[in-house]
């Protein structure tokens, strides 16, 4: 089998490391053009490309694939199957045609809840008890397509945007693997159009989202703390100081004062009112500083300790 492979982030490394362990012959790599990054903007390459280079892949980084040179180009790898995950582009009808079995997506959601951009970071704002990766014949719609194959995995307590991420992305692989694996044998998949009730977007992080208002329940800011780890990071402020609140969970305690309030800090952490129950934060970064414990922080602010 001719497979071309589609992606982009961190995220995708693993499914092109399964594809090419799936025994197809991966003819060329599709990523977004180098972007500038870090403090210098230098123009840096992305993971899936360095991953493509360093197992001698060739890679394409067209801007768009709605050309017909574009298009030519990959209509001359003869691909019997493209592979997209988190590419970031848009995959234009005469695209979706061109390859055999046409093209397969790892979307790291359960279809149709949380089709789009950022799922992961959606389902834990949500609050949902499970989330897991669909493998979806594409189809023009945005991740409208029929479900191959799912994988399903609990949201735990303690699971961040970036634990989640880190297990979706395995589990995306192993999906990949599998479909791959059957396909290859000679199976044919069986398609299973998606719901039509449940449809949610997971629109695009942005990064005004990431300010806590501290009126709205102890267990919303819980989520939004959670979702935000890595990027963009919750950002609250605690005492007239605006801090980064990289670590809180939500305390089932009832209080009488205004939100926002310190009510108590000491070595469990700080406890803030919210509209309903208590926040206790327990790591946060200061401006220009690094992630440090509630404690080291009450440190450098004792006027904090004790109950407010």
């Amino acid at each position: 089998m001719r497979l071309v492979f589609a992606g982009t982030p961190e995220f995708s490394v693993p499914c092109l490391e399964a594809c090419r362990a799936s025994g197809a012959d991966v003819v060329a790599v599709y990523t977004q053009p180098d972007r500038p990054a870090g403090r210098g903007r230098k123009l840096t390459p992305s993971p899936v490309k360095e991953a493509a280079l360093a197992a001698g892949i060739p890679v394409e980084q067209p801007e768009s694939l709605k050309s017909a040179e574009v298009q030519q180009t990959l209509a001359a790898y003869r691909a019997d199957l493209m592979v997209v995950v988190a590419y970031g582009l848009i995959l234009p009808r005469k695209v979706l045609a061109l390859p055999r079995l046409g093209c397969w997506n790892v979307h790291a959601s359960l279809l149709p809840r949380w089709r789009g951009a950022a799922p992961i970071q959606r389902a834990i704002l949500a609050g949902d008890n499970e989330s897991g990766v669909d493998l979806m014949q594409m189809e023009a719609g945005l991740d409208t397509g029929p479900v191959l194959l799912e994988r399903r995995t609990p949201i735990e307590r303690h699971d961040t945007g970036g634990s989640l991420h880190d297990r979706l992305s395995a589990l995306g692989a192993d999906v990949l693997a599998e479909g791959l694996k059957r396909v290859i044998a000679g199976e044919t998949l069986v398609a299973h159009a998606q719901p039509e009730e449940g449809v949610t977007y997971a629109h695009k992080l942005d990064k005004a989202e990431a300010r806590l208002d501290l009126s709205r329940t102890a267990q919303e800011l819980e989520y939004q703390v959670r979702a935000f780890d890595p990027w963009p990071v919750a950002e609250g402020e605690i005492a007239g100081e605006t801090l980064r609140i990289w670590s809180a969970h939500a305390m089932d305690q009832a209080h009488d004062a205004t939100p926002g309030t310190v009510v108590a800090a000491g070595r469990e952490g700080i406890d803030i009112a919210c509209g309903k129950n208590i926040l206790r934060v327990t790591a946060v970064q200061r401006a220009g500083g690094k992630r440090i414990t509630a404690t080291d922080y009450l440190n450098a602010r004792p006027e904090l300790r004790g109950t407010r």
